[in-house]
């Protein structure tokens, strides 16, 4: 048993009201059993019930045992003091309120009935990571995708109230902001906090600076990163060492300059090498300046994808790392990528935008460059797709991924519509 659990009864008042009464013997009669709770204080408000003959308005407090109020120290909490019912359980022991009356209490232990119970538990105890994997087939197609969009809406709202964040932290500069979450996704998973890293220690101010020299971007970005500190003979190499050596000094980086050592190669293809990826996201920054003015000024696939598939410096053609020359050229970001920076970069910034700007646009445009955007392919998608979930957009795809990480690992099946529709007691 859990708190959830009980709060979903009492919610519901899927429990045996005949001849409802505390221990104490009142006849307890529910006119409300009020709001649910989000934020602190008692877990019900408006709660509206008689006791005997006198009608009450106040709170409800949900525990599993009765005891819980003490051991949560609500009798020293004024925001209890409107409590006009503890639903419990297990009453374990009596509650005396700070004015010395006893607290009225309903215990549900034998109210509920068994098979709804053991539903519950089959539930949420299955072994599969997806709980009703065995039974999802039943669930009508409306309740799924009324849960699919909720499971959207709540990653859209966890990823912007991220960027804002980030946004409050760059003294409220969106073209920062914005690079620094460009940086964080051209690390793939593997790179991400190096990437970030580099972002935060070299501001997007300082490299727009030199905008228009693409080695000299070049050579603030691998010189930051803790590339540029070994002694080589390669020219473009020691070209971009000398630029950095005269920058940091100009702007001060030395004290925040990364190490080589931070960057992870091992296990990786070349082609998601670091040092690549550094170099096609400089690119980028180069060509396209000022990319948060062009994200929230467009917002197609098909005006955006453009900005991410333009070519490295000719040194970076022919290379994945610095020294080690290839015999073909090296191909630009592919759709796959691209698709994961508008995903997880440029949809979130909308997003959060329009958060931000309380404009709803902004917030369409994110889902509708979500529902242009080709599905990811993960294994947290296969397996949706075994149950006949697939994915045909990023739309799809990024709700399951949602459903999946936030509801079903955590067993949050009472907050999913599908769970939800699934835990009905029978009649």
């Amino acid at each position: 048993m859990n708190e959830s659990f009980l709060h979903y009864i009492w919610q519901f008042q899927y429990f045996d009201k005949k001849e409802l009464r505390c221990r104490t013997g009142e006849e307890i009669t529910v006119i409300n059993p009020g709001d649910k709770n989000t934020h602190a204080g008692p877990d019900f408000y408006n709660a509206k019930l008689k006791l005997d003959s006198i009608e009450w308005a106040g709170s409800v407090e949900i525990h599993i045992r009765s005891s819980g109020w003490r051991e949560h120290k609500h009798q020293e909490d004024p925001s209890y003091e409107n409590v006009v019912l503890h639903v419990v359980w297990e009453e374990n022991e009596e509650i005396i309120r700070k004015d010395g009356t006893l607290l009225p209490t309903l215990e549900l232990r034998t109210r509920v009935s068994p098979s709804f119970l053991l539903q519950y538990k089959r539930l949420v105890h299955s072994r599969s990571k997806i709980p009703c994997a065995n039974v999802i087939g039943s669930v009508s197609d409306l309740v799924r995708i009324s849960m699919l969009d909720k499971a959207l809406t709540s990653r859209l709202e966890s990823k912007a109230t991220t960027i804002l964040k980030a946004f409050e932290k760059s003294n409220a500069d969106w073209e920062e902001t914005c690079y620094q979450m460009l940086c964080k996704n051209f690390g793939f998973k593997v790179n991400t906090e190096p990437f970030l890293q580099l972002a935060q220690s070299l501001p997007y101010k300082i490299l727009m600076k030199h905008g228009d020299r693409l080695e000299q971007m070049e050579a603030l970005v691998f010189g930051q990163a803790g590339f540029l500190n070994e002694t080589i003979h390669d020219p473009y190499y020691l070209l971009l060492k000398r630029e950095y050596t005269l920058l940091k000094k100009k702007y001060n980086l030395g004290d925040r300059q990364m190490y080589k050592a931070q960057w992870r190669f091992l296990r990786l293809r070349p082609a998601n090498f670091p040092t690549l990826r550094l170099a096609q996201l400089t690119s980028v920054l180069y060509h396209q300046k000022n990319m948060f003015s062009k994200i929230i000024s467009t917002g197609s696939w098909k005006d955006l994808s453009p900005a991410f598939s333009v070519k490295p410096s000719a040194y970076w053609l022919y290379h994945y790392q610095f020294f080690k020359k290839q015999d073909r050229e090296i191909p630009s970001l592919g759709r796959m990528s691209i698709e994961n920076i508008v995903i997880n970069s440029i949809v979130p910034m909308l997003a959060a935008y329009g958060k931000a700007k309380d404009d709803q646009r902004f917030i369409d445009r994110a889902v509708q460059l979500l529902q242009e955007t080709g599905a990811e392919k993960n294994n947290i998608l296969r397996s949706w797709d075994a149950l006949g979930l697939r994915s045909k957009t990023a739309f799809d795809s990024q709700a399951l991924i949602e459903l999946h990480n936030s509801f079903c690992i955590r067993r949050r099946c009472l907050d999913c519509n599908i769970g939800f529709s699934l835990l009905q007691p029978t009649p």
